[in-house]
C-alpha cells in the first residue's frame, strides 16, 4: 500500500457520487443524504473510542479506517476537496512545538 491510498479512496467516493453504482454502499449513503452520513460518522467515532478504551489495537485500527472512509464520504457530500484538508494539516504541522499552557482542572468537581 502507498501514501496515495486516501487520495485513491477519495477518488472512488467522488466517482460514486457522480456515477451511482447499484449495490454500492457509498451510493446508498449519498442517496440517504447528509443526516445518514453524519450519523455514520458519529457511530464510527464512538466505535473508535470504545475500541481504544478496550485496548484492542487491531479493532481500533479497523474502526479508524471506517471513520476515515465515512469522513471522506462527508467531504464529498459537502464538496470539500481532499487537497484542502492536506493543506490545513500541512499548515498545522508547521506549528509543532507551539505548546499551549495547560490549565489546572479541578477533577473533584
Amino acid at each position: 500500500m502507498n501514501d496515495n491510498v486516501l487520495k485513491e479512496l477519495y477518488e472512488v467516493v467522488l466517482s460514486r457520487k457522480e456515477t451511482p453504482s447499484e449495490g454500492s454502499y457509498t451510493c446508498y449513503l449519498f442517496q440517504q443524504g447528509l443526516d445518514k452520513i453524519l450519523k455514520k460518522c458519529g457511530e464510527e467515532c464512538s466505535e473508535v473510542i470504545i475500541a481504544a478504551k478496550n485496548g484492542a489495537n487491531t479493532d481500533t485500527e479497523n474502526e479508524i479506517c471506517d471513520l476515515l472512509y465515512h469522513l471522506l464520504v462527508l467531504m464529498a457530500q459537502q464538496d470539500i476537496p481532499l487537497e484542502n484538508i492536506f493543506a490545513i494539516l500541512k499548515e498545522r504541522s508547521l506549528k509543532i512545538g507551539n505548546l499551549k499552557k495547560m490549565r489546572q482542572t479541578d477533577r473533584n468537581t
